[in-house]
């Protein structure tokens, strides 16, 4: 927590690709959930002229859009937006195209958000969607928003992590192939996301709860019939966390635990893919859920959906998953070093 106002936590809005619905979702948040404001403090990391653009397109008053030099002025008063402008203005970038400058500017609000978050002045940050394409164009070449928080913030230990309600599902690879994900499904890798979940869940006051590795394969191999990883990789994995007292069950065909985590049975689970993963969360959960990094310093919560930038400028996007994102973060943010320092220790860092 800043010491600026200890009642409410200070989160950074980072405004994602300009060029998608980033400044659409995070205008509307900010002028029609005055409730967030009894929760957090929040401004944004961005362009100040791609937001005053959202406003206008949505019949406001781009009047609204309000330049602050630094974290520590933002006031959080009704009806405003207060940025922070990070690089030059994107205002003519293209709505709907892959970016270079758009790709550029979206690293660079969030590198500017660790920044500030290294230096201890805003606790947590919320990322509305970048575009991989257009990051890549610019010459940053990194998987997703994920990873790059990894680097900035130096840690090796992390996990991409889909939340709804309570149910929280880990992943023990993200933005790879299918085929490097099995290969990285290793022992060690197996080993150190178990450690994290219950890390995490210890933090949360769960350790009670188990945590539930889905299988690889299917039916989790069928006693080696449909491959070997379930039981020499994964199998070992869940025992020593076992025995170093993470509650841990599994492998578990991947088709039994998800319908059972919807249905309450399991809070905390592995994924050992991104598509096994996230298919079956956007299938139920659609934008009433959110993504966490878990493995970072300070808090970080995004949408879990992309830039859509077949409805960018259209004043069509949802910005429900944006809301929720925030929401989490204000929750989880007091919390928070708590579940760094626990995840750090179960972990080494």
């Amino acid at each position: 927590m800043t010491q600026a106002n200890p009642a409410k936590p200070l989160l950074a809005v980072t405004l994602g690709d300009v060029a998608g619905i980033g400044p659409e979702i995070t205008a509307k948040m900010l002028m029609n959930h005055q409730a967030l404001r009894e929760k957090a403090r929040l401004f944004v990391v961005g362009d100040a002229d791609s937001l005053a653009n959202a406003v206008r397109g949505l019949g406001g008053d781009p009047a609204i859009v309000r330049r602050i030099d630094k974290p520590e002025q933002a006031g959080n008063a009704p009806g405003t937006i207060e940025v922070l402008q990070a690089g030059p203005s994107l205002g003519e970038v293209p709505l709907g195209r892959i970016s270079a400058a758009a790709g550029d500017g979206s690293v660079r609000f969030v590198t500017t958000a660790c920044a500030l978050a290294r230096e201890g002045r805003i606790d947590g940050i919320v990322t509305a969607p970048l575009n991989k394409a257009a990051m890549h164009a610019a010459g940053h070449k990194w998987p997703g928003h994920t990873e790059l928080l990894a680097h900035e913030f130096g840690v090796k230990t992390f996990s991409l992590v889909l939340s709804a309600g309570d149910l929280y599902i880990f992943h023990a690879t993200t933005h790879v192939s299918l085929r490097q994900a099995i290969e990285d499904v290793t022992p060690a890798r197996m080993r150190a996301v178990l450690r994290l979940a219950g890390a995490f869940a210890k933090a949360l006051g769960r350790s009670d709860q188990p945590v539930a590795v889905a299988g690889l394969n299917p039916h989790a191999g069928e006693n080696g019939i449909f491959g070997h990883e379930d039981a020499e990789i994964l199998a070992p994995a869940v025992a020593e966390a076992n025995a170093a007292g993470i509650l841990a069950a599994g492998p578990i065909p991947a088709d039994a635990l998800f319908p059972q985590a919807v249905r309450g049975k399991w809070q905390f689970v592995v994924a050992c893919y991104h598509d096994q993963g996230h298919a079956p969360f956007k299938s139920v959960y659609g934008d009433d859920g959110v993504n966490i990094t878990v493995g970072l310093p300070v808090v970080r919560v995004s949408v879990d959906h992309g830039t859509a930038f077949d409805i960018a400028g259209k004043g069509i996007a949802r910005e429900d998953s944006l809301v929720l994102a925030a929401e989490r973060a204000a929750h989880l943010a007091p919390g928070w070093n708590h579940v760094w320092e626990t995840a750090r220790a179960q972990t080494g860092g």
